[in-house]
């Protein structure tokens, strides 16, 4: 069975750090993109950052490029997503998700698989 768990939520204040892991079984991963979802309370899920583990291509929304790093470790079929000069507004349960790689999207739509959410809470 195909599995996406994602760990690493806390509470913190602003301008800290997070890093939130997914790890992954029951497929090759270098097929794969994974991606990072976040749905902040009573707001629609958007996509955060995405990774094709094959070819190492990444995305970033804009209201995190520049402090969010997406990585993979192929040897782990772990996909990290480092959070740095964390903002209130990047409160919500994130989500990391897969699919097999016919390219980056940012749609949620177009993941076939969902790990359940860690929740980031970033304080003011």
């Amino acid at each position: 069975d195909v599995q996406l768990q994602a760990s690493g939520g806390g509470l913190v204040q602003a301008g800290a750090s997070l890093r939130l892991a997914c790890a992954t079984s029951g497929f090759f991963f270098d097929d794969y993109v994974i991606g990072w979802f976040r749905q902040a309370p009573g707001k629609e899920r958007e996509g955060v950052s995405a990774i094709s583990v094959g070819d190492g291509n990444t995305y970033y929304a804009d209201s995190v490029k520049g402090r969010f790093t997406i990585s993979s470790d192929n040897a782990k079929g772990a996909v990290y997503l480092q959070m740095d000069s964390l903002k209130p507004e990047d409160t919500a349960v994130y989500y990391c998700a897969g699919r097999r790689s016919s390219g980056i999207s940012m749609n949620a739509k177009a993941y076939d698989y969902w790990g359940q959410g860690t929740l980031v809470t970033v304080s003011s």
